[in-house]
C-alpha cells in the first residue's frame, strides 16, 4: 500500500524544454522516476490520402529503451515489428492531440511526435501525452513566430492521467508496483475545459462496479486541472 504520497496525490513533475538539440521541439517530462522524451520534427508532406485538402496531420510513434525496465527488453527494431501495446500507446497519443488541433491551419505540413521512454515506472502513455502536449506548443509557437503558418490550430489543452483500485480504494497516478497489483486500471485523458477525450478502463482481476469508476473519474479530472497548470507555466517560460 503508497505509504510516501496520499491516495490522490500526484508524483513529482519535471519538465525540460529544448532537451533534444536536432528536434525541431522537444521536452524531458518526469512523472516520479518515469521519464519520457517527446521531440517533434515538422515535415512538408502529409499522408497521400490528405494530398490536395489543404489540411495538415499529426502522428505519434512510441517505444522504450531496452533498460528503461527492470529487466532487459529486445528493442523492437531487432523483433522485426511492433508489439500490439507500442501500436495501441502510439495511437492513443496521435488520437489525443489531433483533437486539440485544427488541422486545416497546418496546411499541407505533417507533424510527428516521437515519444522515448527512458525509464519506465507506471504511466508511460499518460507521461508521453502530457509531454507531447508541451513540445506540440512548443512546436507551434515556432511556427507562428516564423510565418510558417498563419493562425494557431491549438484549441485546447490536453492533459492525462492513470488511476487504479487498489485493495478496493482509489488511487491516482500508479506507479509500477501499484499498477501491477491494482484490481483496476484507467487512462483518462481530458482537454482543459474538463471534457473527456478518451478513457482506457480495465477491470485487471473483476469487473468495475459504477462506484469505482465515477471515484476513479471524479480523481483524474480534478488531477488534470493541477497538470494542465503546471504545462501551462512551462509554455510561459517558453519565448
Amino acid at each position: 500500500m503508497r505509504s510516501n504520497r496520499k491516495f490522490n496525490e500526484l508524483r513529482d513533475i519535471k519538465v525540460e524544454v529544448d532537451f533534444m538539440k536536432n528536434a525541431f521541439s522537444s521536452c524531458l517530462i518526469e512523472f516520479g522516476l518515469t521519464k519520457v522524451i517527446c521531440s517533434v520534427t515538422i515535415e512538408e508532406k502529409v499522408p497521400r490520402w490528405l494530398k490536395g485538402t489543404n489540411q495538415g496531420w499529426l502522428t505519434a510513434e512510441y517505444s522504450m529503451l531496452p533498460t528503461a525496465t527492470n529487466s532487459r527488453n529486445d528493442r523492437e527494431a531487432i523483433r522485426g515489428k511492433l508489439s500490439g501495446r507500442t501500436q495501441e500507446i502510439q495511437r492513443l497519443i496521435g488520437r489525443s492531440l489531433r483533437n486539440c488541433l485544427n488541422l486545416s491551419f497546418l496546411s499541407d505540413k505533417l507533424i510527428k511526435i516521437d515519444c522515448d521512454v527512458l525509464s519506465a515506472d507506471g504511466g508511460t502513455r499518460t507521461t508521453s501525452i502530457n509531454g507531447s502536449w508541451i513540445a506540440l506548443n512548443f512546436a507551434i509557437k515556432k511556427l507562428l513566430n516564423r510565418k510558417l503558418i498563419v493562425n494557431n490550430p491549438i484549441k485546447y489543452g490536453v492533459s492525462a492521467i492513470s488511476c487504479g483500485i487498489i485493495s478496493g480504494k482509489p488511487f491516482l497516478d500508479l506507479d509500477y508496483d501499484e499498477d501491477s497489483s491494482a484490481e483496476a486500471d484507467a487512462n483518462f485523458v481530458f482537454d482543459s475545459f474538463g471534457n473527456i477525450i478518451e478513457i482506457q478502463c480495465t477491470g485487471e482481476k473483476n469487473v468495475i462496479s459504477e462506484k469505482n469508476f465515477t471515484s476513479m473519474y471524479n480523481l483524474a479530472k480534478r488531477s488534470v486541472k493541477d497538470i494542465y497548470k503546471i504545462q501551462s507555466n512551462v509554455m510561459e517560460q517558453i519565448n
